[in-house]
């Protein structure tokens, strides 16, 4: 049966990076990155933390998206910056599937680091810190974080895979 993992965490944490490298590992996977489905929006574009933002049409083509390739087999990996509330109707509209969440963390010094690598214009600053400090706050389960600060790319994929991730 295939499975869905969803990946969060701040801003430069190594979402994108993760959620490739876990699919490669998987025979028949697929990638959706929140990011590049919210950046569809063209005419009305308000960012997704401002107020009259598109993200109950977002999630609507995410889960239906989703659920296509998980209906057709593919471990799905999924990764966009999401709150417990998010968590909650994903664990509820996918709840006869397998799904691993997951919430990446790093120290500040890693995080920006990792934010420096991206193209000057994908670059989000001092807003990496902003949303790490918001993660740190959030109610997840501390079953579901994962410090990736001294962890290799490699070691993230492995520790992917352990079922306390599972919910």
């Amino acid at each position: 049966m295939a499975k869905l993992y969803v990946i969060t965490g701040p801003a430069g944490v190594g979402k994108s990076t993760i959620s490739q490298k876990l699919a490669e590992s998987k025979k028949k996977s697929v990638v959706i990155e929140g990011d590049t489905i919210y950046n569809q929006v063209v005419g009305g574009y308000v960012s997704a933390w401002k107020e009259g933002n598109h993200l109950s049409t977002f999630f609507e083509v995410c889960f239906a998206t989703i659920r296509i390739y998980l209906e057709n087999g593919y471990d799905v990996i999924f990764n966009y910056i999401l709150k417990q509330e998010d968590m909650k109707k994903i664990q509820s509209t996918f709840s006869q599937y397998e799904k691993a969440f997951i919430v990446l963390l790093a120290n500040e010094d890693i995080l920006l680091k990792r934010d420096q690598i991206r193209p000057e214009d994908c670059q989000m600053k001092e807003r990496c810190l902003i949303l790490l400090k918001e993660f740190q706050e959030e109610p997840f389960l501390k079953q579901y974080l994962l410090d990736t600060s001294l962890l290799t790319l490699e070691e993230e994929v492995t520790a992917l895979e352990d079922n306390r991730f599972l919910f």
